[in-house]
């Protein structure tokens, strides 16, 4: 076990440095598929958490429950889901989208969506109430309000999206059931792994899978920094 990661560590800076072509294709897709399934979902996932952490309305705690449940979806089941909805036979199979990036991306943007949502809304609510009235007492309003709320909130906001990314970042069954690994055009990091795993190349499963770790621990670090130069 110890010599296989070793070997593993060896094969990941060997492919590093030597800029292998397939790793790095695998590498970029894998970044920008799941940018923009974040940002995909962050355009919807951000507004309805913060209206649902500022604001009551009928069937809030409902609402609330089934984003919290969709946070341990399965992303097979997800995966499965949207192959049966994007499939030829499928209710959006004229769209011709199954096994493309923009598959991926649609169904990573569904994966974390639920993660941007509960996220936002408890950072939201996990403001002081009073900042909210004091804004309305200096004449602010309910809008204007709001929007100094979120303010307040930003720092546990920026935290969602990173957390919304990580997932989209290492998930499987989405990237591999609505993709289909396809060199070139679909194979990412993830669907990789799994692809040399079952040829039996561990070693160079493990080497990818170091280099997946080191793009999440750069990256996070990264946000990390911004966070504490942006909010401390």
């Amino acid at each position: 076990m110890v010599s296989d990661l070793l070997e593993g560590l060896r094969r990941a800076v060997e492919l590093i440095i030597s800029g292998d072509l397939s790793v790095l294709d695998a590498t970029l897709r894998s970044l920008y598929v799941s940018g923009m399934a974040t940002l995909l979902a962050a355009l919807l996932g951000l507004p309805l958490g913060m209206i649902m952490g500022s604001r009551e309305f009928p069937g809030k705690s409902w609402l609330r429950g089934l984003f919290n449940a969709l946070l341990g979806i399965p992303t097979v089941g997800l995966g499965l889901i949207l192959y049966l909805i994007l499939s030829r036979s499928g209710p959006l199979g004229a769209l011709g989208l199954l096994y493309t990036p923009s598959a991926i991306i649609i169904g990573q943007a569904l994966l974390v969506l639920p993660i941007l949502v509960s996220f936002t809304a408890n950072a939201v609510e996990g403001v002081e109430r009073g900042i909210k009235d004091l804004s309305k007492t200096l004449g602010a309003s309910e809008m204007q309000a709001s929007l100094t709320v979120f303010k307040e909130a930003l720092p546990g906001v920026f935290l969602a999206v990173i957390a919304g990314f990580n997932r989209a970042l290492a998930e499987l069954g989405v990237a591999l059931m609505l993709g289909g690994n396809i060199a070139g055009l679909t194979r990412v990091l993830t669907t990789t792994i799994a692809l040399e795993t079952t040829r039996g190349n561990t070693e160079l499963g493990i080497a990818l899978t170091l280099i997946l770790l080191s793009i999440v621990f750069v990256l996070n670090s990264a946000a990390n920094l911004i966070k504490e130069r942006l909010w401390s």
